[in-house]
């Protein structure tokens, strides 16, 4: 037999026999209803163990990552209410067993058995992936990116604060809710754990209201590497700002005692709390693991004969709650009932196609009430002195600002957040003012950890808002970029468009700053964007389009729940001339709030036929310029700007170069990897023959007076470009 059979032929033993482990005595706080609805749903999810593993065996169930060993957070669920939103260890069965009890018309054994099966009815991820979660139950799903999930429970329980004092239209969670978030002791060693666990100290310390309940469940082991003894205790029971409550996980009673106390703590003081749950870990870490091969066995059987159960069977017996014949009654039903169901939902349909698993991948849209225009009062008192400066011609960063200001006086609900962008007015001046106008509610500087930013704009999109985080430069992103690859941009996915956390990630980026920074703040690479499925890239060109651009993109968010991300040229910030010093031909005028350019509309400049040039970003910059230098050597040039990046914009950008006889790409990011890939197999798909494209080297960029040098020019697009027609 496998450790799973050895458990429960030893569980219904020792029961029978009432051969059960020593312990303490059960505390009087749980009542003997509550103890029992507690077992229950404890035999619940050691019955889905088993049963999914003889799923596996048969070809009928894909999920054998079990939470046998760690069913005491049945007692944690009963502790808290149902809309404390959870966001879930993976081996959180009995959490969310526990929690079904707790909300009328589940049906949870089902739910979580079609689960297994990856089946279509699935009600969580529609048949995409063995999560745990449920809408009803207000708990996300979880992907197994370990420690992902922290950044944006801390962002989630600073959201229910700020709604109470900015209540969004599309607000989740009550004013006297919590967030609770559960993960392992391994997983407490990560990076992304301790960013998160550090970012919450350093808001509590600032009498910043974060009801937030951080469950360690402790069972000494990640996988095979042991956890040292003491470890989590010592590393986190003096933490500054949050307090530290510790159980064993093993005794229902002590374990319902003590969260609750935690949970009061974290819901009267509105501060966050650790709670450090000692429990053990039965079966190995999945199916196919055989914890022997890197324990004793030894080791492995004084885990088993610490079966959480047992410990149940024997609380629930002194305390006058349950008789062990009685409580192995209710395990052998359980367990007969869970394999009634099984054989139901093993024939319960599966995903088919690609078309049907892509569903989910673009949220729904959702109702929003209409957000009347900022009267010309409001926009008087926020613009100030700027409305004056309105009247001439503007470089990009400040019509940027001034997008943002109407769009927040228009929707209370945007938030933004990030390093520096408050008082200071970011790194290059582009949020200056938007402190004062909107406060620090609306307008908040965040720690400095890429990770901590986006999981505040995630946890708040959760709760209704519409988060515009900003990261400051495009290289720093990759310190974080699982927050949006592996969190926000799968959350739709995985919970079949149930959950959603829209928001407008600006990033300042690319390349071409004169001398600055080098590669750290000149970084021309998008890949790592670019592959992110339903993620939304908008990339503008110039000051105007910025504005109108930017105006879709909270569109977007607020009304279709995308993540989008706003990539602002660094160069092109301050960009004042096109041809010649002091022309001022690159500065527009700020556009009126109703105009905005829909996604996947791309720009056109000029007619000509002889050669379209397809670019974005400071490839346009550059295309326009040499676009005169061509006309001279009478070429006749159209500059198609994508503007959008993804999804690509590919029957506009056919549209608009159908009529050209020669097509050159420039594109300014690295030769590997850059949408110029994506276009060039769009022509050649669709028929285009003169196609060539110029694009940066496979290098990083240096700094000094060598900034440009493996980037598109204007002098080597003309040089390209006469290439490519002579070739014709």
């Amino acid at each position: 037999m496998d450790r799973a059979q050895i458990v429960n032929s030893n569980f219904r033993r020792r029961v029978a026999s009432e051969d059960l482990p020593q312990g303490a005595a059960p505390l009087a706080a749980v009542s003997g209803d509550c103890a029992v609805s507690i077992y229950r749903a404890q035999c619940l999810s050691r019955a889905l163990d088993l049963t999914s593993r003889t799923m596996q065996k048969n070809g009928q169930g894909y999920y054998t990552i079990g939470s046998s060993g760690h069913e005491g957070m049945a007692a944690v669920a009963q502790a808290l209410r149902p809309s404390d939103m959870a966001f879930l260890h993976y081996r959180d069965a009995a959490f969310q067993i526990a929690r079904a009890d707790q909300v009328p018309d589940q049906d949870i054994v089902r739910d979580m058995l079609l689960s297994f099966a990856c089946s279509s009815e699935d009600p969580i991820s529609g048949g995409r992936h063995k999560v745990l979660g449920s809408k009803e139950l207000m708990i996300p799903p979880q992907t197994s990116t370990i420690a992902s999930h922290l950044p944006k429970a801390v962002g989630a329980a600073y959201s229910i604060g700020a709604a109470r004092r900015n209540p969004p239209q599309h607000r989740q969670l009550p004013d006297d809710a919590l967030v609770m978030c559960s993960f392992g002791d391994a997983s407490a060693n990560h990076s992304t754990a301790q960013g998160a666990i550090n970012t919450a100290g350093w808001t509590s310390v600032q009498s910043v209201p974060l009801p937030l309940l951080l469950i360690c469940e402790d069972n000494g082991i990640g996988i095979s590497t042991k956890t040292p003894t003491g470890w989590i205790q010592a590393s986190m029971e003096h933490r500054p700002g949050i307090k530290y409550f510790q159980a064993n996980g093993l005794d229902i009673y002590e374990t319902h005692k003590v969260a609750t106390a935690a949970a009061d703590y974290v819901r009267r003081k509105r501060k966050p709390a650790f709670l450090h749950l000692r429990t053990v870990r039965l079966y190995g870490h999945a199916g196919a693991d055989v914890p022997t091969t890197y324990l004793s066995k030894a080791e492995v059987e004084s885990d088993e004969a610490n079966d959480p159960l047992l410990h149940s069977v024997r609380l629930l017996r002194d305390a006058g709650a349950l008789q062990p014949q009685q409580a192995l009654e209710i395990y052998e039903e359980t367990c007969l009932h869970v394999e009634a169901v099984a054989a139901e939902v093993i024939t319960r349909p599966h995903l088919q196609t690609a078309e049907q698993i892509a569903t989910s991948l673009v949220p729904p849209k959702r109702a929003c009430l209409a957000s009347p225009a900022p009267s010309p009062d409001a926009r008087d008192r926020a613009f100030g002195s700027d409305h004056r400066s309105m009247e001439n011609p503007q470089p990009m960063s400040r019509l940027i600002n001034w997008a943002i200001t109407d769009l927040m006086l228009q929707h209370s609900e945007i938030v933004m957040m990030g390093e520096d962008i408050g008082r200071k007015g970011g790194v290059y001046g582009v949020t200056q003012k938007l402190h004062q106008r909107f406060g620090p509610d609306r307008v908040i500087d965040t720690l400095l950890d890429e990770q901590s930013i986006l999981g505040l704009a995630i946890g708040m999109g959760h709760n209704g808002f519409v988060p515009m985080p900003e990261i400051q430069f495009l290289a720093y992103l990759h310190n974080a970029e699982d927050q949006i690859r592996g969190e926000a941009a799968t959350l739709s996915f995985f919970s079949d468009g149930q959950f959603t956390n829209p928001m407008v990630l600006r990033i300042a980026g690319l390349g071409y700053q004169k001398g600055f920074g080098g590669h750290f703040h000149n970084d021309n690479s998008l890949a790592v964007l670019r592959d992110i499925p339903g993620l939304v890239i908008a990339c503008p060109s110039d000051g105007a389009e910025a504005a109108m651009m930017l105006r879709e993109c909270v569109r977007l968010a607020r009304e279709e729940q995308r993540v989008v991300v706003f990539v602002e040229p660094i160069a092109l910030y301050s960009m004042r001339d096109l041809h010649s010093e002091k022309d001022d031909a690159w500065m527009q005028f700020y556009p009126p709030v109703s105009k905005s350019i829909p996604l996947g509309d791309v720009g056109v400049h000029g007619d000509g036929t002889d050669l379209a040039i397809v670019t974005y970003g400071n490839g346009r910059y550059l295309s326009v310029q040499a676009q005169a230098d061509l006309a001279a050597k009478g070429i006749k040039t159209r500059v198609i700007d994508m503007r959008w990046l993804a999804p690509l914009p590919a029957e506009a950008i056919l549209a608009a170069s159908k009529d050209c006889r020669n097509i050159l790409i420039v594109d300014e990011c690295r030769s590997t990897g850059s949408q110029s890939e994506a276009l060039m197999t769009l022509f050649a798909e669709n028929g285009a023959t003169a196609i060539a494209r110029h694009v940066a080297g496979d290098c990083f960029i240096a700094t000094g007076p060598a900034y440009a040098a493996s980037l598109p020019s204007k002098d080597s697009i003309v040089s390209a470009a006469l290439a490519l027609v002579a070739a014709d």
